[in-house]
């Protein structure tokens, strides 16, 4: 069985006929409309970047970069979809439903994609969502949107498998003070094996990660409900730290991988984004 196609198809059994990219990238600029936030394209290597930002960003020290989870990689068991834009971008939802401080969005490498990027081979959202050439890509992203804003300090969050981008991100980097990650993939080998599919090859692994993340304040957040990324792979995770670097990993009951973050963001966000710094 194929990574990451058993995800795609317990969260979207039944689907009918899927959307196209560009009205999946319709339903993203009407979302992100409704908060005053408009799209940009940012060159990033050999892939163009899409992220939503506020139309008018205040000038602040700070900025929080929500990073999308891994969108729609499988059609079926043996045939990867042609395009990853995801068909519900919970990414974005979350970064909207923000309530304080500067936010942005970041979607991963051939996500609402210009037609015709010739570095957007299958690859990039099957085997090597997770390959050094796309977490660089990923900081040279985060780079632009930090100079944007004009921001020193970075909070990431990554939904899903952006919760594993965001780690990459963050161990490769030093302005980061917080990482948090809503139902992440934060040790893509013990999500391949719990799933019965097959290893991410030529992958990077957060779980390999840990020695330079330790000093980087981090929550993680999973659904009781989850049975796409259990608690059991953020707990597996948090346990490869020492006692006192262990990063706090907070279940919420009653949830799962798609309930109900985005309704309850606006005050867990609050709470977590106002932590005092370690």
């Amino acid at each position: 069985m194929k990574g990451g196609w058993l995800p795609f198809c317990l969260l979207l059994s039944a689907c009918g006929g899927l959307p196209s990219p560009a009205e999946r990238h319709q339903q993203a600029d009407r979302l992100a409309a409704t908060r005053d936030w408009t799209a940009v394209r940012l060159p990033a290597g050999p892939f163009g970047l899409t992220a939503y930002v506020p139309a008018r960003p205040a000038a602040s020290d700070s900025l929080t970069i929500y990073i999308e989870g891994d969108g729609l990689a499988w059609i079926n068991r043996s045939r990867p979809a042609s395009d990853p834009t995801p068909l519900e971008p919970v990414g974005l939802q979350l970064a909207l439903a923000q309530p304080v401080g500067n936010a942005a969005y970041l979607a991963r490498p051939c996500q609402y994609a210009e037609t015709g990027q010739a570095a957007c081979e299958t690859a990039y959202w099957t085997g090597r969502r997770f390959a050094p050439e796309v977490i660089e890509a990923m900081q040279q992203g985060i780079d632009r949107l930090k100079q944007r804003f004009g921001a020193r300090r970075l909070a990431l969050v990554g939904y899903s498998g952006g919760g594993a981008v965001a780690a990459l991100a963050a161990a490769r980097r030093t302005d980061v003070d917080l990482l948090v990650t809503v139902a992440g993939n934060l040790d893509s080998a013990a999500w391949t094996r719990l799933h019965r599919v097959s290893p991410l090859a030529g992958s990077l692994n957060p779980a390999d990660d840990t020695t330079r993340l330790a000093g980087i304040r981090q929550i993680h957040l999973a659904g009781g409900r989850d049975t796409v990324v259990p608690p059991a792979i953020a707990a597996g995770y948090a346990d490869r730290f020492s006692a006192s670097e262990r990063p706090a990993v907070r279940i919420e009951p009653a949830f799962d991988h798609r309930c109900c973050w985005v309704d309850a963001w606006p005050r867990i966000s609050t709470e977590i984004l106002s932590l005092p710094a370690r």
